[in-house]
């Protein structure tokens, strides 16, 4: 379950679809960086300024579920990664939920000779391009197995 959870995170790491961060205001005069931001200032992170930052995250433009793994295996909170949010521990696990559901009833696989990609188109939010995505039954998997066949023969 710990990989599970890394994939999660890192999905979201990589597939983060709104790429500016609510506005803040300063509420004091404020040096951040040499930089002086007076009071009453509207301020909008950006957030792939820190999900891709390439002194937090190894390989930061790939996708690498390590990112949330120890040396033994086990998940690790990365602070670059930390996000503050009322709902999110209940939106968290049904996410884990959901996906864990699926990954027990399917296999997933691009299409033949067809190779996945990262890419986005830009806008307002930034989402996925179209793809396509072959999601199998496990249990006709087994049953072809069961039948000494492949998956292209059984039908």
């Amino acid at each position: 379950m710990p990989y599970t959870d890394a994939v999660i995170h890192e999905i979201q790491r990589m597939g983060n679809i709104i790429p500016l961060n609510v506005p803040r205001m300063a509420v004091k005069d404020t040096t951040i960086g040499g930089y002086t931001i007076p009071k009453g200032t509207m301020v909008m992170g950006t957030l792939q300024s820190v999900l891709f930052d390439e002194s937090e995250w190894e390989a930061p433009f790939t996708f690498n579920p390590g990112h949330f793994l120890d040396e033994e295996g086990k998940f690790k909170r990365r602070d670059a990664f930390f996000r503050m949010c009322l709902g999110e521990p209940l939106a968290r696990m049904e996410l884990f939920l959901f996906f864990t559901s699926l990954l027990q009833q399917f296999t997933f696989s691009p299409p033949p000779g067809v190779e996945p990609t990262l890419e986005f188109e830009k806008g307002v939010i930034l989402r996925p391009k179209p793809y396509k995505l072959c999601a199998v039954p496990l249990q006709y998997i087994t049953t072809c197995l069961s039948l000494n066949k492949t998956f292209g023969q059984c039908h």
